[in-house]
């Protein structure tokens, strides 16, 4: 079974940065697609960004200019660099990967930009 385990989130003032990472237990060219997705209080799950194994990344109208995906393979890790957070960047960010007939989800990281 895939695991993916995320860190870096915590408490940040409004303007400020933060940098989430995604690790799988596998190497990240076994997956066609590889997300961050967000939850809010009280709402849905929003995709934020996404990285397909070919192609183009792509973002969320509301982080465009602010957020990068990236990754490191050696590392088999997705990261998600987050700048100039807003209040409404507060949720809960997921990691998620989709494989052959399979699709993981990490446990989560908290992001709550307050002052």
């Amino acid at each position: 079974q895939v695991q993916l385990v995320e860190s870096g989130g915590g408490l940040v003032q409004p303007g400020g940065s933060l940098r989430l990472s995604c690790v799988a237990s596998v190497s990240i060219f076994s997956f066609g697609r590889m997300a961050w997705y967000r939850q809010a209080p009280g709402k849905g799950r929003d995709l934020v960004a996404t990285m397909p194994s070919r192609g183009t990344i792509t973002y969320a109208d509301s982080v465009k200019g602010r957020f990068t995906l990236s990754r490191d393979n050696a590392k088999n890790t997705l990261y998600l660099e987050m700048s100039n957070l807003k209040p409404e960047d507060t949720a809960v960010y997921y990691c998620n990967a989709i494989g052959i007939n399979y699709e993981s989800w990490g446990q989560g990281t908290q992001v709550t930009v307050s002052s």
